[in-house]
């Protein structure tokens, strides 16, 4: 019990010392302020940009796998890209012989003229998919039927239109089993697929129009080519991410004829890869913001060292008196020690609502990818505690100083 009232009345010292010199404590703590808001804001800023991201990432699916063909750098300029392009036969081999991948799609895009009875739209977003298609970008058919392996076998002319066409290209509420014409070429719709606000499921895609699915074959019949614009393909597990690149990619150099030191012709990208690196970036983002806020509180302690050493100068024959009237040189040691600990903890709390302060703030701005971002508790923790640090170390010498004054001498000071 004595402890702790002695604990209070120490603490209330230090208060009262810093009030009454508010000024001076102000500008001391001015270090500690500002490296302990610039790291919360900095943390809060990163992790709302990494949440934003990862978001947008989610919605596109952390099992995706993007694959296309690409020209070797030796031979750019040289030859034609679409030279390198997927071939629908590889992408059957991988579907049939890839272990790590449960699903798997060609993509290829086109514009065409489409035409209703009542309505004709030009530049029209024609893609060509296998019927894995619904799984992968997670869009099933909401009215009619969809896509299946009979249609791509058979290079039907069928199709599926979302939300968004019926209405652009005035058919019924739903038009399974109308017909349409796709650059001349009578289609029957098959079915709906729901409107994604972000076309093809790419972040930043732009605002979503009428779309048309339709089997692969069938798209490439119509130009003619053998070539896909790339694949997607769907992870059985998104933990083997490396793991289905490095097969992927096994397969495709193996199929492509390549040797040891061929360079590839194709890219294989895992979603996963990319979130991984986007959490790699952010961790040390977050690492080169506490190096910036300890060399910020390093000189913030060193001025706190030089205040409190001053404070002991001027407060010379108070230490004197109290020594003189039985005080400890403890005692005397643990109120200076207190006094600096709470100048930086004061100064650590500032700081901290400073920066939640600024991250609110940024958030607030239209369209700013920080709207749902948020101070992680172990950022203000780490803050405070690393605050309460530097009032203990460099507190301590001008303690031990304040302490170890003989009295005699303290009191004969002016």
């Amino acid at each position: 019990m004595i402890l702790i009232r002695l604990a209070l009345q120490t603490v209330v010292l230090a208060l009262a010392q810093l009030w009454g010199n508010k000024f001076r404590a102000i500008l001391t703590m001015l270090g500690i302020m500002i490296g302990v808001g610039a790291v919360i804001a900095t943390v809060g800023a990163t992790e709302g940009l990494k949440a934003y991201v990862l978001k947008e990432f989610d919605s596109f699916g952390p099992r995706k796998v993007w694959m296309d063909g690409t020209v070797p750098r030796k031979l750019r300029g040289r030859v034609s890209w679409s030279q390198f392009d997927l071939r629908l036969s590889e992408l059957e081999y991988l579907r049939k012989n890839c272990t790590t991948i449960d699903a798997i799609t060609p993509m290829y895009f086109t514009g065409a003229t489409v035409r209703s009875a009542d309505e004709s739209r030009q530049s029209i977003s024609v893609t060509g998919v296998w019927p894995d298609w619904h799984e992968i970008e997670k869009r099933v058919a909401i009215k009619g039927r969809p896509l299946i392996q009979t249609d791509i076998d058979e290079i039907r002319n069928v199709c599926l239109i979302n939300d968004k066409g019926i209405q652009e290209l005035q058919l019924d509420a739903d038009p399974s089993g109308d017909y349409i014409l796709v650059n001349d070429r009578r289609f029957l719709i098959v079915g709906v697929v729901e409107t994604k606000d972000v076309a093809q499921g790419f972040p930043g895609g732009g605002e979503a129009r009428t779309e048309l699915y339709i089997p692969v074959t069938t798209a490439l019949s119509m130009q003619p080519r053998e070539t896909v614009s790339f694949a997607l393909a769907q992870l059985k597990d998104a933990k083997d991410a490396e793991e289905a690149r490095a097969e992927i990619s096994s397969i495709f150099r193996r199929l492509r004829k390549l040797s040891g030191e061929d360079e590839n012709t194709f890219v294989v990208e895992a979603v996963q890869s990319v979130i991984d690196q986007i959490n790699r970036l952010a961790t040390g983002i977050t690492v080169a913001a506490a190096g910036l806020v300890a060399i910020s509180l390093l000189v913030g302690g060193i001025g706190i060292m030089n205040i409190m050493l001053v404070s002991v100068s001027e407060r010379t024959r108070e230490i004197g008196l109290r020594k003189a009237m039985g005080a400890r040189p403890s005692i005397i040691l643990v109120q200076f020690l207190v006094e600096a600990v709470v100048l930086c903890m004061v100064g650590g709390l500032i700081g901290i609502a400073a920066g939640l302060g600024l991250v609110a703030a940024a958030g607030q701005i239209p369209g700013s990818p920080l709207k749902d971002a948020a101070v992680p508790l172990w950022a203000a923790v780490i803050g405070v505690g690393f605050s309460a640090l530097v009032g203990v170390v460099f507190g301590m010498f001008p303690a031990i100083k304040a302490s170890r004054l003989d009295p005699i001498v303290a009191l004969r000071h002016e």
